[in-house]
């Protein structure tokens, strides 16, 4: 294949991913400000958007890490980065049809390296920094959030212990968006970053710039607009699973796991770690109900949430390793091309399983089903095939009022 031609498409592919991962992590930032009325979904999703955008130009710290600290930047080919974004978009969109709160940054990570392994096998990836830098934080993050969140929550509700829910409503309110905005504003300064790091290794692998180059403006502001819009789409399937699956929130809860979940991801971003801010949120969450005398929080939910994050590296590798062997098995131009197409495919597959059981801003809202945990339940017996089927539709007449 022409070598533009190629790199234009990985650049496309590589925005194509931040945009996925913006509508898959919208959740991260504003699930709990829309589960306790704190803003109207449009209104989230577009403050969001707004701030993702802005934090993307704030630091470069994570693209150094994602396209200089995980894998041998000597080995990569654009057929490789070709591969690896296409393992992580399409884990982000099985995730996101399924309603799984899953770290698009695992998912980008995982493609990677698996293209990688295929590719060159295990000289190509730098383990140590792959488990310094990714696994290792993937492990501790949830921890810390938890524990942030729960001793945050247990003060809040201490002391506001007499307040009325109105009131708690009411005096919360405000510090809950602020805090749900400071989130988005971290999530950019930290996600963002990861398809700008996977372009400039693009850059480099086609020799268009230097191997000691930092990122041009234009993949900084391409890689900015792809999220934010990304973003404003709404991820509402995920969103929902975060603002209602795990625990009923309050807006003192939600101020305390968004404060908890903008301090760890800002600290991980100051000092280059390629953090997931979906387990950052998720573990916040879970934190506000640990944290909360008398909440319920739903670890059955939770427990899945769980395994489907063990599994997103591995699973990403392999299907980035499989992408990279149909584009070395087919040859040539036509090798990348037919890559390209399978992606697209697999986009519109995903997509039009979501229309089967549309959740939007009018319904995300809906009070939690306990059926709904057959989603998960399906991604553990392997049954995503019959997801649509399974899963029932949530009833209108039991709806809450919307904000």
């Amino acid at each position: 294949m022409n070598e533009p031609v190629l790199l234009v498409i990985v650049v496309v592919t590589a925005l194509a991913f931040d945009f996925t991962n913006g509508f898959h992590d919208t959740g991260n930032a504003m699930a709990t400000s829309i589960a306790t009325r704190a803003l109207r979904p449009k209104q989230a999703v577009l403050l969001s958007a707004t701030l993702n955008m802005v934090g993307a130009f704030l630091s470069l710290t994570v693209a150094a890490t994602i396209a200089k600290g995980i894998v041998d930047s000597g080995a990569i080919t654009l057929e490789v980065v070709l591969a690896g974004l296409a393992g992580g978009v399409v884990w982000n969109l099985a995730t996101w049809v399924l309603g799984i709160p899953s770290s698009s940054s695992h998912a980008l990570v995982g493609g990677v390296v698996g293209a990688v392994l295929a590719a060159v096998g295990t000289s190509g990836v730098l383990w140590d920094g792959l488990i310094s830098k990714v696994l290792l934080p993937a492990l501790i993050a949830p921890i810390v959030a938890i524990l942030v969140a729960s001793v945050g929550t247990a003060l809040v509700t201490r002391i506001t212990g007499n307040v009325s829910p109105e009131e708690n409503s009411r005096m919360f309110r405000w510090g809950q968006i602020g805090s749900a905005s400071l989130i988005s504003l971290a999530h950019g300064t930290n996600d963002a970053q990861k398809s700008m790091g996977i372009i400039l290794l693009a850059l480099i692998a086609a020799g268009a710039v230097d191997q000691s180059a930092s990122v041009p403006v234009w993949v900084i502001i391409a890689c900015a607009t792809a999220m934010a819009l990304g973003t404003y789409t709404g991820g509402w399937r995920v969103i929902r699973t975060l603002g209602k699956g795990l625990v009923e929130l309050e807006s003192r809860q939600g101020m305390a796991a968004d404060t908890s979940s903008a301090a760890v991801i800002l600290l991980s971003s100051h000092f280059g770690y390629s953090l997931s801010t979906t387990h950052v949120a998720t573990g916040s969450i879970l934190g506000t109900g640990v944290g909360k005398r008398g909440a319920k929080v739903r670890w059955n939910v939770a427990g899945r949430m769980f395994s489907a994050w063990l599994i997103t590296v591995p699973a990403a590798a392999t299907v980035g390793a499989l992408f990279y062997g149909v584009d070395y098995l087919v040859g040539g131009t036509a090798g990348s091309y037919v890559v390209f197409a399978l992606l697209l495919g697999c986009a519109w597959l995903f997509y039009a399983l979501s229309q089967r059981q549309p959740v939007n801003h009018d319904n995300v809202n809906h009070e939690w089903e306990p059926s709904e945990q057959v989603v998960a339940e399906a991604i553990e017996a392997h049954e995503v095939s019959m997801l649509a089927q399974t899963v029932p539709h949530i009833p209108a007449d039991e709806a809450e009022e919307r904000s």
